[in-house]
């Protein structure tokens, strides 16, 4: 299949010509300058390796590959706040595979440029795969891309402060609420405010988009995440059996409300990972990727792993 050849572009202090420091890296990225974004849309992802960067020393760099860092507002995943826009890669259980998404594609406005950073290295495991989303798309079944053709629909239910999965207030990092009126209201979204201080929000969106500057079309939602037969969870899926699909923390269904075939989203998933390339990381590392042309996971791991992210629009 075309395109499964593609591999991040590595790059090392060797290949640059300069020491292995973090100051070596700084001056190259400050020497690419614009053609940083040319490069990054032509490789789509590149990992900067063994240049040593600590972590006192990660916001020199990321100040050069995210110009405007945005915070994770209306983010699905759990993770910590650790530095100015600076956070935890999602703190999902190790023994979990995290399947293939691009970063917030369930909403109306997502980076477009995500940087990761290893701070701990896995034990064993721990890579961050990889897949080309427009391979990702080609690989399906026509049946199935015929049936996301348009669109899904997406649902939260957010408790106010107890509950399962994620509050507004974590959600949305405000607990203002005419705030998030205003967000959701600019997304296009339908929410509803309950009398238990929870917040209902559904959102439908396209399944793939095209790339503002290359136009090619990708893969470009988050359905498997969101649908109770994909999760890889046990906790999950023993709630979803509990609970009534529109009462799970999230959901998905077609555009129109009606139901995606489990074994739909099962295949979505799986052709994600079988298609992806693993980034294994060592302390140090910098990778950083385009949000639309590439699509991240993460392996199982043993052992303590701490990679931090940050976007940009």
């Amino acid at each position: 299949m075309a395109g499964q050849s593609w591999k991040p572009l590595d790059i090392t202090a060797q290949d640059i010509g300069a020491a292995a420091t973090t100051e070596a890296l700084i001056n190259h990225l400050d020497a690419l300058g614009a053609e940083l974004d040319d490069l990054l849309v032509r490789e789509k992802a590149l990992v900067f390796r063994g240049f040593g960067v600590r972590p006192e020393e990660l916001d020199g760099v990321f100040d050069r590959l995210l110009p405007r860092r945005l915070a994770y507002v209306n983010g699905n995943s759990p993770r910590t706040k650790v530095g100015s826009n600076l956070y935890t890669s999602t703190e999902y259980p190790s023994e979990f595979t995290i399947s293939m998404h691009n970063e917030m594609s369930y909403a109306t406005s997502w980076p477009s440029r995500l940087a990761f950073y290893c701070q701990i290295a896995a034990e064993t495991g721990g890579a961050t795969p990889l897949v080309d989303a427009a391979l990702w798309l080609e690989s399906l079944d026509p049946e199935v891309r015929e049936a996301f053709a348009g669109g899904v629909r997406y649902t939260q239910n957010l408790h106010g402060g107890q509950g399962l999965g994620k509050s507004w207030q974590d959600t949305f990092e405000t607990g203002d609420r005419a705030a998030v009126d205003d967000y959701l209201s600019t997304a296009g979204a339908e929410w509803t405010w309950r009398k238990d201080g929870s917040l209902h929000v559904e959102q439908p969106r396209p399944s793939t988009t095209r790339h503002p500057v290359t136009g090619t079309e990708v893969w470009f939602n988050q359905s498997d995440q969101w649908h109770p037969a994909a999760l890889g969870d046990d906790t999950a899926k023993a709630l979803a059996q509990i609970l009534p699909p529109e009462e799970l923390p999230q959901y998905v269904t077609f555009a129109d409300g009606s139901t995606i075939p489990d074994e739909y989203v099962i295949q979505v998933r799986d052709r994600g990972l079988e298609n992806a390339v693993d980034v294994d990381w060592r302390v140090g590392d910098v990778m950083v990727f385009d949000n639309l042309l590439v699509a991240h996971g993460r392996r199982s791991f043993t052992g303590s792993r701490r990679v931090l992210v940050a976007m940009t629009d």
